[in-house]
């Protein structure tokens, strides 16, 4: 069963036809190509998919494109504003956050919801925010430190 839907993806209005089991993250992906959301696993469980619906981040990867009609989404790609990184983006990059960045676009959509509620987190808090969220690369040390740095950034 086809389905029309309208999202509003990064601030531009969208309207496409989809499949009744089309995921919102094949959506995302093949539809808009909009590649910096990552198909990690298909079961919700790495977190590589994560993107910000209604201003909340949910799991792309669990949603239906169908579930999204009428929704406001941000993607990895909306989050930078006028050509300036998001303090999370900048962050990454100064304190060394990533390696093969597979899963940074995750993370950095989780922590973007997680710095909305908790503007100055502990390392425990920060720590606990990403546990949906997994990186085969690194010990998550300078994840931790990027997210502090953006969080200084934005409370400046």
């Amino acid at each position: 069963m086809s389905n029309e839907i309208t999202i509003s993806v990064n601030g531009k209005s969208e309207t496409h036809t989809v499949e009744g089991r089309e995921l919102l993250v094949d959506f995302l992906r093949e539809r808009l190509s909009l590649t910096g959301t990552h198909v990690g696993c298909d079961t919700s469980s790495c977190g590589a998919c994560t993107i910000h619906m209604n201003g909340q981040a949910v799991k792309s990867c669990s949603i239906l494109a169908a579930q999204a009609d009428g929704a406001e989404v941000t993607t990895i790609e909306g989050l930078a504003s006028n050509g300036a990184l998001h303090p999370l983006q900048e962050g990454f990059n100064e304190e060394h956050g990533l390696q093969c960045g597979f899963c940074t676009p995750g993370i950095i959509m989780t922590a973007a919801d997680f710095l909305q509620n908790n503007s100055n987190p502990t390392e425990h808090e920060i720590r606990e925010a990403l546990e949906g969220n997994f990186c085969r690369c690194t010990g998550y040390h300078n994840i931790v430190k990027s997210i502090q740095y953006a969080a200084k950034k934005m409370n400046a």
